[in-house]
């Protein structure tokens, strides 16, 4: 019969064996993996150091701040086609978005169509899109003109933005009149009326204004609020809050 409290098992043979090795230094083994292969020792460790940091810059630009490259001039003279803008993330965590802000949306379901190809694939561009090694085509960058509850419409005689039939200076303009479309449009509770500062160069909620949702972009789908210029670095600037700003 077998005694399974007696010490004479293989296994535990075979741990007796080498005692010595077993207590080995991890830095000793280390050392001697490098001197036996010093260029493959070296490319692992590049490599993982790189790893490590994309994961992180990844995790950083998912949850606090992030980069993007502004495609268009929509948003000129503000922001130029080649510009990379800051982005807090975390800027509406405890604070609503106010009229003058310039933010980034997700405008897919609004702007662009919502994504219909196979999950496959948008899990791909999705991965590469957080690892900041592909731009995400479906964020938009715009001005807040309208926050739940206002009536934005145009123009006044003198051809500007009215929010509550109140005029609203817009000196960020690229150029006059405020829109060449007249409208009018109230904005629910939970919904934002995005405009572009270049305004007759922009797609933005006045194009939308037939659409489901009237042009309306949900609150949800704000992904955060610009904070300046980072890129190039001779227009490295914070940006300035616009008229309305800090007002609901």
């Amino acid at each position: 019969m077998t005694d399974l409290s007696s010490d004479s098992s293989p296994r535990q043979r075979r741990g007796r064996r080498n005692p010595q090795g077993n207590r080995r230094p991890r830095r000793r083994r280390l050392r001697a993996a490098f001197e036996a292969h010093p260029v493959w020792a070296w490319a692992l460790l590049v490599g993982a150091v790189l790893i490590a940091a994309v994961l992180a810059a990844a995790l950083l630009r998912s949850t606090v701040a992030d980069l993007y490259r502004i495609p268009s001039g929509s948003m000129e003279p503000l922001l130029l086609p080649g510009d990379r803008i800051s982005v807090d993330r975390g800027a509406y965590a405890a604070a609503p978005v106010e009229r003058g802000d310039v933010v980034v949306v997700d405008g897919e379901g609004s702007f662009v169509p919502y994504d219909s190809r196979p999950a496959p694939a948008r899990a791909v561009d999705e991965a590469l899109q957080w690892l900041g090694l592909k731009p995400d085509t479906s964020a938009y960058v715009k001005r807040v003109a309208g926050v739940g509850g206002d009536t934005v419409s145009c123009c006044s005689a003198d051809g500007l933005l009215e929010v509550n039939g109140e005029a609203v200076p817009e000196d960020y303009l690229a150029e006059p009149p405020a829109s060449r479309t007249a409208f009018t449009a109230e904005v629910p509770e939970g919904r934002l009326f995005l405009l572009g500062d270049n305004r007759h160069h922009s797609h933005d909620s006045r194009g939308l204004l037939g659409a489901p949702g009237g042009g309306m972009i949900e609150e949800t789908k704000v992904i955060g609020k610009v904070t300046g210029i980072a890129w190039p670095a001779e227009r490295r600037t914070p940006l300035e809050p616009g008229p309305g700003a800090g007002e609901r």
